[in-house]
């Protein structure tokens, strides 16, 4: 089992977590369950599937779980675009 916590990728993709809830608080009331609902959830998804896949016992898995990771974080980067 890995150690998430020694991960930079982790760190960083929590520190995107936390800052992508500050920026969204900012949007419009409107958008409470659209765009910042979505982002938000794309957010977290990061660093949670980094934790999920650091849990699993092949490297096959972990990998897995790194590419969602991935997925999750191209998905917010269009959303900020």
């Amino acid at each position: 089992m890995r150690d998430h916590r020694k991960l930079t990728a982790f760190v960083i993709a929590d520190d995107l977590a936390f800052t992508t809830y500050k920026l969204t608080s900012s949007f419009p009331k409107d958008e409470i369950y659209g765009l910042t609902s979505q982002m938000r959830r794309a957010a977290v998804s990061v660093p949670s599937n980094i934790v999920e896949g650091c849990s699993r016992g092949s490297q096959l898995e972990y990998l897995r779980f790194l590419e969602i990771a991935y997925g999750s974080l191209k998905e917010l980067h269009y959303q900020f675009s």
